[in-house]
């Protein structure tokens, strides 16, 4: 289990403003990347490698 205690989130760009269905992510920890649903931040996290995070990204913009 990763240690998220350093996590800085911030919300994702593509989240409504209608503070709703949003998803933040922390990507300032050591080779991780974690992403969790705002409403609920005490709860579970999913947490990849920022390489994977970084292919997962690329990805979707080659899809747009």
């Amino acid at each position: 289990m990763a240690d998220l205690t350093g996590a800085r989130w911030r919300k994702s760009t593509r989240s409504g403003s209608n503070g709703g269905d949003c998803v933040e992510v922390a990507d300032n920890l050591p080779g991780l990347v974690a992403v969790r649903d705002s409403k609920d931040p005490e709860g579970p996290a999913l947490v990849v490698a920022s390489r994977a995070w970084s292919a997962f990204i690329d990805r979707l913009k080659q899809a747009h």
